[in-house]
């Protein structure tokens, strides 16, 4: 098994290195190989994903990624940017299928921005299709405006679209993924107003007749936003687009106790994957040793479960997070009184001992 090891820029190096602590200790069949990519590759190479990551990123079974980005490269070219790299990662892996699990530790449930009772026990899984919608729509860019409100001045525009086939096969992670669980899908859209989206919904509608043992509801995305803080356990498994995929998954991040909680899963049709927390680069703490590990710890054990076929290590890994989270160690981001703080290095080594 080959591991590519992408840790990025800002807090990525740190928080990459105590999940490849981690993986060290199972005492697994695989190598890793280490690349540049984002601001950090730009710096090296001129470019975010360079030819030589994206080859590793290709031939490796699984890709365990950090995060891109940073202030200073605002002012580039947008093809550029450090977050270009992620962007060309999952459009040359084919990475169609983002798995965020939300889940609510019992340990952390008041470091929730909501009530206890309202968070404890919970267990989503949003399901967001990750290669079309409006971010790869073409076509997009700037011109001068011939109609509109104010034709003859400067616009910008992109295109939101979505074919049959890349929903059908999003559509039916959704209803596989549900099986194992709750067997209840939520598909979020904005039928309403938008015509790709009634379009998503009713192909949505037509794979949900061939899982007739799962329950199968519509969600209008505002509707879906409100429900999330108002009565998240309702929700089992979320299906829904790219755009309102990357929102709504943030925004369950916080029910969590911290977005430093949430790890994430890309997948393509092989299986093959990124792996990476769903937070960010956070260039402000960068280098502090103040990063929670915890998401990217639990992306690795994500990497174990669903490519590299090691679901008993995956389970270890997170019941070693568990087990700290039980022995009251806290990063910043979800220390409360009573607990006890400690930095980026500490809860790796933590999680690594409750390993052995």
């Amino acid at each position: 098994m080959k591991i590519a090891i992408l840790p990025g820029d800002g807090i990525g190096p740190e928080i990459v290195a105590e999940a490849v602590k981690v993986l060290n200790v199972l005492d697994l069949p695989f190598e890793t190989e280490s690349a540049l990519v984002g601001g950090a590759a730009y710096e090296a190479y001129g470019h975010p994903l360079p030819e030589a990551t994206l080859k590793l990123a290709k031939d490796a079974d699984a890709v365990l990624f950090g995060a891109v980005g940073d202030w200073k490269y605002d002012t580039l070219d947008r093809p550029l940017r450090p977050e270009q790299a992620i962007l060309g990662l999952r459009k040359n892996l084919g990475l169609f299928a983002n798995f965020r699990p939300a889940i609510c530790y019992e340990q952390l449930t008041h470091a929730s921005s909501l009530k206890p009772e309202l968070v404890a026990g919970l267990d989503i899984l949003i399901i967001r299709e990750l290669t079309g919608d409006i971010y790869f729509g073409q076509p997009r860019g700037r011109r001068i405006a011939t109609d509109g409100h104010f034709p003859g001045s400067e616009e910008a525009f992109d295109t939101m679209r979505y074919s049959r086939p890349e929903i059908e096969r999003i559509a039916h992670v959704a209803f596989q993924a549900a099986r194992k669980r709750s067997k209840r899908v939520t598909s979020v859209d904005k039928a309403n107003v938008l015509e790709t989206f009634q379009f998503w919904k009713d192909v949505v509608t037509e794979v949900g007749r061939q899982y007739p043992d799962v329950a199968l509801d519509h969600m209008y995305v505002d509707n879906a936003a409100m429900q999330l803080v108002k009565a998240p356990k309702k929700f089992d498994v979320v299906v829904t687009g790219n755009m309102f995929g990357d929102i709504l998954s943030d925004a369950a991040a916080m029910l969590t106790g911290s977005i430093g909680m949430l790890p994430s899963a890309s997948l393509n049709e092989k299986n093959q994957g990124l792996y990476e927390p769903s937070h960010g680069s956070a260039p402000d703490i960068a280098g502090k040793g103040v990063a929670n590990p915890l998401a990217t710890i639990l992306s690795a054990a994500m990497m174990l479960r669903f490519s590299l076929n090691q679901p008993d290590a995956a389970a270890r890994i997170e019941k070693a997070v568990d087990q700290v989270l039980s022995q009251g160690l806290r990063t910043p981001d979800i220390y409360s009184e009573g607990t006890i703080r400690v930095g980026t290095v500490e809860m790796g080594d933590a999680v690594v001992k409750a390993l052995a």
